[in-house]
C-alpha cells in the first residue's frame, strides 16, 4: 500500500446522500469516524475499486465496542467514508486475530 494514506488527514468528509444512505441501510451515524481513533484499527487497500481513485477499507470499532467495517477515500487532506456497516463474519475474525497480536 505504500506511504499510509491517513498521515495527513485533517477530518472528515460526508455527502449528506451518502450518510443518508448508509443510515438506511445500515444504521451508522458519524460514529463510524471512531474507528479511526481505537486500537486495533486493520487498514487495506482495494485495488478492485480504485479505478478513479484509490480506496481503502478499515477494519476497527467505535468507542462503545461496535466492530464496523468502513470503505473510504482520502480528498484534499479530508477523509471521505463512502459506506459503513458492521463487519461481516469473516472481518470479524480477520478483526480479532489482528487484535490477539496487539496484546
Amino acid at each position: 500500500m505504500g506511504k499510509n494514506p491517513l498521515a495527513d488527514c485533517v477530518g472528515f468528509e460526508w455527502n449528506e446522500w451518502n450518510s443518508g444512505k448508509i443510515w438506511e441501510r445500515h444504521r451508522v451515524t458519524p460514529e463510524a469516524e471512531e474507528v479511526f481513533f481505537n486500537d486495533p484499527f486493520v487498514l487495506r487497500g482495494d485495488a478492485a475499486h480504485s479505478t478513479s481513485e484509490k480506496r481503502y477499507g478499515v477494519l476497527g470499532q467505535t468507542a462503545s465496542g461496535r466492530p464496523l467495517f468502513i470503505a473510504f477515500t482520502v480528498r484534499k487532506k479530508q477523509i471521505r467514508v463512502i459506506s459503513a456497516r458492521d463487519m461481516n463474519l469473516k472481518e470479524v475474525r480477520e478483526y480479532r486475530r489482528h487484535e490477539k497480536e496487539d496484546s
